[in-house]
């Protein structure tokens, strides 16, 4: 999930069904990726020989246009095609175990068929998609932080990602029910807003990637699930779905190197429940009377999860003693069962009159569990603002600024400061983590986007220790670097 999630983010323009919304437990989703048109689709001529798609080059939605023909041949038949590849470098110049940068990289690959067009099923869709990461992980390498730099930050590995049928009904398409192999950060828990920015956490959210076993269904891990969504009036969608409790078979080590196919479909892992309720406005479809200025567009989400499996005491073992102990099995005591509640809401504040592209959003996502005895982190805050057409004629750049927040439980501070007790070691308890990050999106061409990004993290780990200089904590961290998408 690692940051990667923008952070995360969402897979648009897909036959406008699919979501895509990116590092060792701690993910969120990869940027987001949209499906070029063919060149039969938008009525311009297609290209005939093996270079012509450089004759357009600058303006063709993928850099490799029509692909020699291809997807042209794949859209008579129902099926869209995307590929995308997300590099960055990304560096710390202060704090940290120590200094230094990271390339890490993304290919991402998606394959939808749209069962109307290719045999007359009207409302199907089904999907498929794979990841391909590589490079290194600044995080665990460097930065030794809860919430982690990039949103597409994990293991390296080649990996299904996604593969399930969605199917809509009822009158005006109200109903639609999705099976199969499913990362929730493509639907739950999302703001819109929030995914412009490269850290993890403007993604899925730090307490899930803390708490959840291996950090959850989310990038660039998913389970097998079921997910029913039901739009009784306009404004208001209702999401539930039902997941394997965890995604992989063992995730008492990194879920990722014990699913590292993404091929292992675990289904005696309990159940995780989640349900959102949201409220869009303007709603699709809705229309706006001539002279009338268009409304401000708000969308407000409240939700909770459930997740049956058992997890481990963050103090105390399995006779009851701390686990600091010297005399402790080590072994953690069991609960039954964990859970937390969320709310996010994405507000544009201001429109300028003049251009209707250039707008100020703002965004705020909480979560929080009372269950501290059984969760690393109770309570994780992202907020912050996108102006959007931030300088004249640039209306496909973004400029961001978020901030992140997580709080570590009471009973894991708890066991840390019994640790330094009776080992005698350096060990401070852990409190709490923040950081801010600002960001700009340029957008070059239709194809290829730049965005330098500059972070900074206040009490990284929330006050880890320095594996390289285990008498002080980690030192507060400048993070800086440059991400490139490139749409093929």
């Amino acid at each position: 999930m690692s940051s990667v999630r923008r952070g995360a983010a969402v897979l648009a323009g897909l036959l406008g069904c699919a979501v895509l919304a990116g590092a060792g437990q701690v993910r969120a989703a990869p940027p987001p990726i949209s499906i070029p048109v063919s060149s039969d689709e938008t009525g311009a001529q297609t290209a005939e020989g093996p270079l012509d798609f450089l004759q357009d080059w600058k303006r063709n939605a993928g850099l490799l246009g029509d692909m020699w023909g291809l997807r042209t041949d794949l859209s008579r038949y129902g099926i869209s095609l995307a590929v995308e590849e997300t590099s960055e470098v990304l560096g710390n110049a202060t704090g940290g175990s120590r200094r230094g940068a990271d390339y890490e990289g993304l290919t991402q690959a998606v394959l939808q068929l749209n069962t109307q067009r290719a045999f007359g099923w009207y409302g199907g869709t089904f999907n498929v998609s794979a990841l391909q990461i590589h490079g290194r992980n600044l995080s665990s390498d460097n930065l030794q932080s809860l919430q982690t730099a990039s949103g597409i930050e994990s293991d390296q590995a080649t990996r299904l990602w996604e593969l399930w049928y969605d199917q809509k009904f009822l009158d005006e398409d109200r109903l639609d029910i999705k099976i199969g192999q499913q990362s929730l950060d493509q639907e739950f828990m999302v703001s819109s807003n929030a995914l412009d920015f490269v850290n993890t956490m403007f993604g899925w959210p730090m307490l899930p990637s803390a708490d959840l076993p291996g950090g959850g269904p989310a990038y660039p891990l998913s389970a097998l699930g079921v997910r029913a969504r039901y739009r009784p009036i306009d404004p208001i969608n209702i999401l539930v779905g039902v997941y394997s409790g965890a995604p992989a078979e063992d995730t008492s080590i990194d879920a990722q190197r014990s699913n590292p196919s993404g091929t292992s479909f675990p289904l005696n892992r309990g159940a995780l429940i989640i349900a959102e309720l949201q409220y869009a406005y303007p709603s699709l479809g809705s229309m706006v009377s001539p002279g009338e200025t268009q409304p401000l567009a708000r969308t407000y989400r409240i939700g909770a999860w459930y997740d049956t499996e058992n997890f481990d005491d963050e103090f105390y073992d399995n006779t009851g003693l701390p686990l600091a102990n010297p005399s402790s099995t080590g072994v953690a005591l069991q609960h039954r069962g964990d859970y937390a509640i969320y709310a996010v809401a994405d507000q544009m504040v201001w429109r300028s009159q003049k251009d209707p592209n250039r707008s100020l959003s703002v965004f705020t996502r909480v979560m929080g569990t009372p269950l501290a005895d059984r969760n690393l982190v109770d309570f994780s805050l992202n907020a912050g603002l996108v102006l959007r057409d931030p300088f004249p004629y640039r209306t496909d750049d973004t400029f961001g600024l978020g901030l992140g927040y997580a709080h570590v439980g009471s009973r894991a501070a708890a066991n840390d400061l019994a640790t330094e007790l009776a080992t005698g070691a350096f060990n401070p308890p852990r409190t709490s983590e923040t950081f801010i990050e600002a960001t700009y999106q340029y957008q070059v061409t239709p194809w290829l986007q730049l965005q330098p990004d500059l972070q900074y993290v206040f009490n990284p780990g929330g006050g880890v220790t320095n594996p390289s200089d285990p008498t002080q904590k980690i030192k507060d961290e400048l993070v800086f670097g440059a991400r490139t998408n490139i749409l093929f």
